[in-house]
């Protein structure tokens, strides 16, 4: 735990891998990913602690810090109970920019999901802004999408140097950080706003040595996966050097630690269900007691594995802590009509009196609230430790990204810092030492009867009241959206259509051909409320376009080209060029010149983001730029003409990165041509007459429009099909 110490020798790594004892519950490749040792392990319960620590670790960096999140938030405060002293900034960007200017060299990675409108509220307002736009350089943020539709990164772990690792349920983010009281009053719990929020409970692991190693593996793999790079494993530790934050006391040493992962199946790659593997066998190896502390309780399968047990094991109590109730509309109807069912499972086995459900209650003065709980612990006896980032619900076991860290005590030493580390959880809730716990928990042999009546400084864990009937949803399927045990397959079209513009979209499937549609018919609806809404109509008429065209005579087809060139460089609609063209000069010609000025503006615009280079691109986009360009560099002509066939980016957009990138030109320009060519030709067909659907939008207009669209979809459809046994051959 976190406690003042005076400075500690250095505790080298053990150089291989630990294997587990012979009667170890951890299996490599099904219940955890990798076996490893940690020289130091600390528990670290609540943001104050987390936050003093990561931040003492971060000081201590001489080469990299990764960061992992849900959530990041340039404006968390890392303080610990008292202000910091190391004269930099308190909030994470402006303390991470200010860091990098103290200690050239040294490289901080920000991984944050790229996470769904539905979150946008919760999050800090245009992140890439603030985090990659008010840092130096050496500060990189990368948005991670790679996860199916309806899924998140749910990882939340830190590495430092390689060497030094946190994780567990806490985010670098805001409304996170509380002291071990949970002060109801407490004038330092408000957020960047100056607006006090509730008490907040969670907890984080720090580990070193091999297990430290292997979390940055994790985040290796995950950062070159979506940013498209290689990320270089951090080398030997230099002699002498230690990150480890010297204000952290270790709880165990030399422990045996099992990392969990949960990654959805994706891309053809097989699902991994390690962390739910791994919780159905520690509830399988439970003698005693099971202590738990976890936001969501609705995996129907880990209810099973407590009734099975339970019924096994006479003996066996649990004690869970969780919030007293969930707040939203969207949660009260999905995970708390989960965790209502969870609970009435268990009674209705006959297991009411062995399990109790609790949250934690505080009040000091006038003032009282209930504790928010965030954490994801389960303490099996006094042999297994978890601190995770998963909660006890289905999207934890199949949907989302997970990080579990389980220890495993091996001998008497650890089983009695295990049995400590649940009393201070225990004694945290409840107000008094963990002397007093772990002594009523000696004496009673339960750990219900332990804390039963157990209450001191205004702190007590009070029984849930969920009642016994699950809120009905109007709409079942929303439960199953919210909570589900897979990734929702039949939403997958949009996430390959949109997320990921380095690769040729699958064709076949209807949906992807009906979103290109929408996408292609958007301009149009844009024009037809510009034309209704605005006096644009007087000026774009056929007369007027025609008029302003061919005013210079002979010179109108250079007018005409010189504003493709012209218009290219401030990102003007080049559907709204060629149409434009193709009303004055008639189909054919307009065909023609609009051809001309479109390939004349890509290769300026090109030419453009060659001269700017990839630099300021990298900063407005991030290191995903590289997948774009690592696709195209590899498969040339291909990919740019799928990318120009799909309106997935703004014309001139695409032209600044290919330049930026280096894409080889002749690639390129040809790319391009192919791609370019079908949609100029469609919308020349129907330029000389879009005025009339936009005056007249008669069934008659509107339907040449449908039929236009749907050729489009169709040579699309016919294209793909083409370039991906082009591609396989």
């Amino acid at each position: 735990m976190l406690t003042e110490a005076p400075p500690r020798p250095r505790i080298r790594p053990a150089p291989h891998r630990a294997a587990a004892p012979p009667s170890s519950l951890l299996e490599a490749g099904r219940n955890v990913w990798r076996v490893a040792t940690a020289p130091r392990v600390a528990v670290l319960s609540d943001g104050a602690a987390y936050f003093a620590a990561v931040r003492e670790a971060m000081l201590n960096a001489r080469h990299s810090i990764h960061i992992v999140g849900w959530d990041i938030d340039s404006r968390a405060r890392l303080v610990g109970e008292t202000p910091p002293e190391d004269g930099l900034p308190e909030e994470l960007g402006a303390f991470l920019s200010a860091l990098v200017e103290r200690r050239p060299g040294l490289s901080v990675k920000l991984l944050l999901w790229d996470y769904s409108v539905l979150y946008a509220l919760e999050r800090e307002l245009l992140p890439t802004l603030h985090l990659r736009w008010n840092v130096p350089e050496a500060v990189e943020l990368c948005l991670d999408n790679k996860t199916p539709f309806g899924a998140s990164h749910h990882q939340k772990i830190v590495v430092v140097d390689g060497q030094v690792a946190f994780s567990g349920g806490l985010d670098l983010t805001i409304r996170r950080w509380d002291r071990n009281a949970h002060d109801p009053s407490d004038p330092a719990r408000v957020d960047p706003a100056g607006k006090p929020y509730p008490p907040f409970h969670d907890v984080q692991m720090m580990v070193d040595g091999e297990a430290a190693a292997a979390l940055a593996e994790i985040v290796q793999t995950r950062w070159n996966r979506a940013c498209g790079e290689c990320l270089e494993p951090a080398g030997p530790a230099s002699p002498g050097h230690d990150p480890w934050p010297h204000g952290v006391e270790p709880d165990l040493y030399d422990a045996t630690i099992g990392i969990a992962r949960t990654e959805p199946a994706l891309n053809g790659k097989p699902e991994v269900r390690e962390v739910e593997a791994l919780y159905c066998d520690m509830i399988g190896a439970a003698e005693r007691m099971i202590y738990v502390e976890n936001q969501f309780l609705t995996s129907g399968r880990i209810a099973r594995a407590l009734i099975r047990r339970m019924k096994e094991r006479p003996a066996l109590e649990t004690l869970i802590v969780a919030p007293k109730t969930h707040h939203t509309w969207l949660e009260h109807r999905t995970m708390l009509a989960g965790r209502i069912r969870f609970m009435r499972a268990l009674r209705r086995a006959g297991l009411g009196d062995r399990v109790r459900l609790t949250f934690p209650h505080v009040a000091n003065g006038g003032a009282e609230s209930e504790v928010m709980v965030h954490s994801k612990v389960m303490v099996v006896d006094d042999r297994l430790l978890r601190i995770a980032s998963s909660n006890l619900c289905n999207r934890s076991m199949g949907t989302d990204t997970e990080c579990d860290l389980m220890v495993e005590a091996r001998d008497a030493a650890q089983r009695a810092a295990v049995a400590r580390i649940r009393d201070q959880l225990i004694a945290e809730h409840t107000g008094v030492t963990p002397g007093v716990v772990a002594t009523r928990i000696q004496s009673t042999g339960s750990i219900l009867r332990a804390v039963a009546g157990l209450s001191a400084g205004g702190k007590t864990l009070r029984d849930v009241e969920d009642g016994d009937d699950p809120a009905r949803s109007i709409l079942p399927m929303i439960e199953k959206a919210a909570d589900p045990r897979r990734p929702i397959q039949s939403g997958e079209f949009l996430a390959d259509y949109l997320g990921h513009p380095d690769v040729v979209p699958p064709s076949g499937r209807p949906w992807p051909l009906l979103a290109r549609a929408a996408i292609m018919l958007a301009p149009v609806v844009l024009l037809i409320l510009l034309w209704k809404a605005t006096p644009v109509a007087s000026y774009l008429t056929p007369e007027a376009m025609r008029a302003a065209l061919t005013a210079g005579g002979s010179w109108g087809p250079a007018v005409s080209v010189g504003l493709f060139l012209l218009l290219g460089f401030v990102a003007f609609p080049v559907n709204v060029l060629i149409l434009g063209t193709a009303a004055a000069f008639g189909t054919w010609p307009g065909l023609a010149y609009a051809a001309v000025g479109a390939l004349l503006s890509a290769a300026a615009t090109y030419g453009a983001g060659r001269k700017l280079g990839p630099s300021p691109l990298r900063r407005m986009f991030g290191p995903r730029i590289n997948r774009v360009s690592q696709a195209v560099n590899r498969n040339g002509i291909l990919t740019v003409t799928a990318i120009r066939l799909l309106p997935i980016a703004p014309f001139t957009l695409v032209n600044l990165v290919a330049g930026a990138m280096r894409i080889r030109f002749l690639d390129y320009m040809l790319g391009t041509a192919l791609g370019l060519m079908p949609g100029i030709a469609l919308l020349s067909l129907v330029g000389e007459g879009l005025s009339r659907i936009l005056e007249n939008p008669s069934p008659r207009n509107i339907g040449m429009l449908i039929l236009v669209l749907g050729a489009w979809a169709g040579i699309i459809w016919g294209l793909q099909k083409l370039f991906r046994r082009m591609r396989r051959e």
